[in-house]
Parts: C-alpha cells; structure tokens; sequence
C-alpha cells in the first residue's frame, strides 16, 4: 500500500477483492484497510464505500468539522485542505448513516498514530546525548508511554464500538490519540521532526486532516456529552 495511493490504490484494492470483502466481512476488512492506510501514509476514497455501505464506485458528500462538508472524489489531486487528498469544499450534503465511516476513520486515526510511535520510538533508540540514548531519559519515555496508552485505549474504544454513540465516542479517542501521538512524536523528534525531508510532517498533516472528517474529537465529545444531557443518564456502551 505504501507503493500507490490515490485512484490507483483504489483500483488495486478492487482487483484484490474489497467489495467483496467490505460486503462480507466488513469487520476484517475495514480495521486491516484503514489501519494500514494509516501506517503507510498511502491514502484511497475507499471512505465513500464504507459510508454507502457497497463498494460501489460513488461518491458521497461527507460533514467535516465546523459544519462543513466535503467531497471525496475517486480521482484527481490535492486541494487546499490537503495537497495529497483530493478532498473537494461542497455547499452543503444530505444527512447519511456515519457509525460504519467514523469507525473507518478511526482505524485510519490509529494506523497514523502507531506510525508516528514507531518513528518516534526507533529515533530515541538512535539519537545519542550525554553518551546515551535518549530512549534513557524519563520524559522521552514519559512521552513515548503516554502515545501508547492513548493508541491502546482508542483501540479498544474501536473494537468495542457497534452503534452510534459506540462509534462517535471511538472515532472521538482515536482522534485524540492521534494528535496526542502527533504532539509527542513531534517532542520526542526534535528539530528533525519539524522538516519535509522526515516522514513524521506527512503523518501528523494527515491526522489533522482526518480528525475533522465526520466530526472532530471536540465536536464529537461535545455531542457524546449532549446525549448524556438529554438522557439524564450514560448508555451502556459496552458489556465488560
């Protein structure tokens, strides 16, 4: 995957079987999808499919953050809210089911924060100060621990979430996972993490970006909290 990306990814998973797949299992097949879209950086409009629920060759308008919404086309190049993704500014959409989506995308949250973990990680390993590596040093390991608890929570908010608020509440903790992965991966990093020439830049841009698709941690968080609101009560969100 980290070889093709775009409409030709798109057209290499079709070849491999995804509607088939996403029609019949789609709990394998969208957590291997998007975790590894995410841990290679590659990216495809295979979000349309999740969301129309077939893999269908359409595409359909999708909410981003701050009531805005966006089209992801099957083909094309970058915009301006990414220069990789083609995503497209659209006036406005009609409502559409987004547990299956917001799911998707938090698979896609987790992937790229467990590939900044791992550059992360293999530099404090390399890097060498005061004739050690700085793996050594608490708050480097306090950095690299706490990416780690966010990641594994999100995973596990993931693997649990079946219905709506399941789905928000997960896509609303890989989110925040992300950018945390993204502020401490970027520490950790240094100077080096800040260039173009390091592979770190592509992956926090892409959490960014995929943080506000189909509603934002703190947008998400707000509206989990207004569920509770008007309920009067938390809703059991999983059997322990």
């Amino acid at each position: 995957m980290s070889d093709a990306s775009g409409a030709e990814l798109d057209e290499a998973l079709t070849a491999l079987g995804w509607p088939e797949m996403l029609a019949e299992l789609p709990e394998v097949a969208v957590p291997l999808v998007f975790r590894l879209l995410g841990e290679t950086g590659a990216h495809a409009p295979v979000l349309n499919d999740v969301v129309l629920g077939r893999a269908s060759g359409e595409t359909v308008p999708l909410p981003y953050a701050g009531g805005r919404w966006v089209l992801w086309p099957r083909s094309g190049s970058g915009t301006g809210l990414d220069e990789e993704i083609p995503l497209a500014a659209v006036p406005e959409g009609s409502p559409v089911p987004l547990a299956a989506g917001r799911r998707a995308v938090g698979w896609w949250l987790l992937g790229s924060g467990r590939a900044m973990l791992a550059l992360a990680r293999a530099h404090a390993l390399d890097r060498t100060q005061f004739g050690k590596p700085i793996a050594a040093f608490q708050a480097v390991r306090h950095r690299l621990a706490e990416t780690l608890v966010a990641l594994e929570g999100a995973e596990a908010c993931l693997v649990a979430a079946t219905d709506d608020l399941g789905s928000l509440l997960a896509k609303a903790a890989a989110g925040d996972a992300a950018l945390t992965a993204a502020r401490h991966c970027q520490q950790v990093l240094g100077g080096i993490g800040f260039t173009a020439e390091h592979a770190l830049h592509r992956h926090v841009r892409r959490a960014l970006l995929l943080d506000g698709l189909l509603g934002s941690s703190r947008e998400l968080t707000r509206e989990a909290g207004e569920v509770v609101r008007r309920s009067g009560s938390a809703p059991r969100v999983v059997e322990l």
